[in-house]
């Protein structure tokens, strides 16, 4: 179950990185779990990782090698998450890393491990192991495609985007695959994306530009408002293409670039939405005339992360005085609600804090009977507007999650 078509199209390779993938095993036989990264010498590389306090074996092993020296590989197993694993979990990631490094002749710490799939297991290493030199003798730079299928777990459908833009008169390329159903409700990124460009960027503005994109995408999401324990998000700059090094966000070519970096990882994080567990509507929740972001954000999440709106959400049921409710309950200091403006699309359900004169039951429930709406509210507080985008809550969702494990 999914909302809309997915994204559709040609996963366009980049110059200096290869993908292989293989069958280990690693859940159950015959699907592709097992995902490698090889990167070009001087590729330079940015990540952001979960905030989760019980943050996952491979996300501390990740950290710590991206601080030590360029990353080459990154390493990435579904089926198991290898968190919750203390010392051995520990272990087991960087024993992936020194194998992968043998393999490839490369220092261990130049591998980046990341893991997805059922919290408190431990990794089958010796299926994990044995699946690398497949991985390897599978590496070719159109494995785009591929490796958005190996990275899956609760996913009903692969995720991948690629634009194309022209700077200083040549064509650059980014691509990006990310992976996530349920557990979403990122503070960095997402459950796992993979993003790469052959633009040079300055090392420094690499890691800036990954931030912004995040914080436009990623951070504006959620399904059920939980944060996962593996987390991660990375970009590589191969710097292949024919172009001037981006340096500073005065470069001429830094707004275009930008721009195009938010486009594609927006439109990964907008897909994560629409493959939600249980996921039967695309919903945008957008905050204006707010105080401050923060303000803008506490209404929207409320209002996401409210069960009672979600469930009406998934009704198709126009019971506005939830979304009122929530509004009322998102914290905002000295709200006057003789203020608040709600809109389901373009049809007013609350004007000044009291039901639009102009409302009927008929036309909100003809826009949520949709499957994809806007939410907008106007508190007439301030300058600043935001928005999140989230999923109803079915019975579905609670299907899957309530036999994930079985």
């Amino acid at each position: 179950m999914a909302v809309g078509e997915g994204l559709t199209g040609v996963l366009l390779p980049i110059a200096g990185v290869d993908i292989g993938v293989a069958q280990a095993g690693i859940k159950r036989v015959g699907r592709t779990d097992l995902v490698v990264f090889r990167l070009a010498d001087g590729a330079r590389t940015a990540g952001v990782f979960t905030t989760n306090a019980f943050c996952a074996a491979p996300v501390q092993v990740a950290k710590a090698h991206l601080q030590s020296q360029p990353p080459q590989l990154w390493l990435i197993n579904t089926g198991n998450a290898n968190a919750g694993t203390g010392a051995r979990g520990l272990k087991d990631a960087n024993d992936s890393c020194q194998e992968l490094g043998r393999l490839t002749d490369l220092p261990s710490e130049s591998v980046l491990p990341f893991s997805t799939g059922v919290i408190g297991e431990y990794l089958p290493m010796d299926r994990l192991l044995a699946g690398l030199p497949n991985a390897l003798d599978d590496l070719k730079a159109d494995n785009w495609q591929a490796a958005a299928r190996g990275i899956m777990t609760t996913d009903t459908r692969p995720k991948g985007l690629s634009c194309e833009i022209e700077l200083d008169g040549e064509r650059i390329r980014i691509t990006g695959i990310a992976k996530g159903s349920g557990m979403i409700k990122p503070n960095m990124a997402t459950m796992l994306s993979f993003v790469a460009t052959d633009a040079k960027v300055a090392p420094a503005l690499l890691d800036s530009l990954l931030r912004d994109a995040v914080n436009a995408s990623f951070n504006r999401i959620t399904v059920d408002s939980d944060t996962s324990t593996n987390d991660a998000c990375m970009l590589v700059a191969t710097g292949q293409a024919a172009v001037s090094e981006i340096d500073s966000p005065q470069h001429p070519s830094y707004d275009a670039f930008r721009d195009a970096l938010i486009d594609v990882m927006r439109g990964l994080a907008h897909e994560i939405v629409r493959d939600g567990e249980g996921a039967t509507k695309f919903i945008e929740i957008a905050v204006e005339q707010a105080a401050s972001t923060d303000e803008a954000l506490a209404v929207a999440y409320t209002i996401a992360h409210s069960p009672l709106v979600k469930t009406a959400l998934t009704a198709s049921d126009a019971n506005w005085g939830r979304i009122l409710a929530a509004v009322g309950r998102s914290g905002l200091a000295d709200l006057d609600v003789d203020k608040v403006d709600i809109w389901l699309d373009d049809i007013q359900i609350v004007a000044q804090g009291e039901r639009a004169a102009d409302y009927t039951e008929a036309a909100g429930s003809a826009v949520m009977r949709q499957e994809e709406l806007t939410i907008r509210v106007v508190l007439n507080r301030g300058p600043v507007a935001d928005r999140v985008w989230t999923t109803d809550l079915s019975y579905e969702y609670i299907r899957i999650n309530a036999e994930y494990r079985t």
